[in-house]
């Protein structure tokens, strides 16, 4: 009797609520929404997230979500400075297959322990994570070598990372400054202000290879000659080092990519001038 009981138990079925308790996200489209829907997914498949999703984040800091108005600022920066400068030099059909499926905003920067921040990161070739966007009204004000510093830059160092993933670069490259490699010491006495004079374009290139090789082509991009020149310069017996890898960098870009870096610096430093000058409208979301 008592296992008849408990069979009878156990077969009773329980009435189901039909609602589940798991809610998804959900929103009515505004305008930035449909501006990216025209300018992002329909003609390059890119999803450019700036709602905050918990999923998307980094668990290991703080974040909180970027502003709406900042946000639309910086769509309209990385589609002229970046989109719409590959299309222009290396073709679209080069930055559909290429360029991240994926753009995650977050408004403040992430922090780490040693005293430094994180301006972004690239995760398999399709992600580009973007943070500190709180700030970017300010940075625009300040002007073209503040907004390459913390923004721009960092979009064509990620960029460089997804390439590097698909075709990696020479193994040449490594052995230039093979010894000078220093990982997370970089930020520290003396790597922090001695990086030129040992052949790294900035403190953070001497993290490894793969961040020495973005660095290099990130920053000639985005700056012009006089500002090489004076790096060189300042670098002393460091800049054969740097010359060399500049080298194997611009024989990669060329061999595997088909694309010139002069012609890619130039264009995309005209972009910038554009915008400096104001001659691009960083909060239209009108659709023609």
């Amino acid at each position: 009797m008592a296992a008849a009981l408990f069979g009878a138990v156990a077969c009773q079925e329980d009435a189901l609520d039909p609602n589940s308790v798991i809610k998804a996200d959900s929103y009515e489209k505004n305008a930035f929404d449909k501006w990216l829907e025209v300018n992002y997914v329909n003609p390059y498949n890119i999803d450019f997230k700036y709602r905050f999703e918990m999923n998307e984040s980094d668990m290991n800091y703080y974040t909180v979500p970027a502003p709406l108005e900042s946000s639309i600022m910086m769509a309209h920066l990385v589609k002229y400075l970046c989109i719409d400068t590959y299309d222009e030099v290396a073709g679209i059909e080069f930055t559909r297959g290429y360029f991240p499926k994926m753009f995650f905003l977050i408004g403040e920067w992430e922090y780490r322990n040693n005293g430094t921040i994180i301006l972004g990161t690239a995760e398999g070739g399709k992600k580009i994570l973007l943070s500190g966007i709180i700030y970017l009204p300010l940075y625009i004000q300040a002007g073209a070598d503040a907004l390459n510093e913390y923004y721009i830059k960092t979009i064509h160092h990620e960029f460089t990372h997804i390439l590097n993933q698909t075709k990696d670069f020479p193994t040449d490259f490594k052995l230039v400054t093979g010894s000078g490699y220093v990982a997370d010491s970089w930020s520290e006495e003396p790597y922090d202000r001695e990086y030129l004079q040992n052949g790294f374009i900035s403190a953070y290139s001497q993290y490894s290879e793969g961040e020495d090789f973005a660095e290099m082509l990130s920053i000639y991009i985005t700056n012009d000659q006089a500002y090489w020149d004076a790096q060189l310069k300042a670098a002393g017996d460091g800049a054969a080092a740097i010359n060399t890898k500049l080298d194997i960098v611009r024989g990669y870009m060329k061999d595997s990519w088909g694309i010139d870096i002069n012609e890619l610096r130039s264009t995309i430093l005209r972009r910038q001038n554009d915008v400096i000058k104001g001659k691009v409208d960083l909060t239209d979301i009108s659709i023609d």
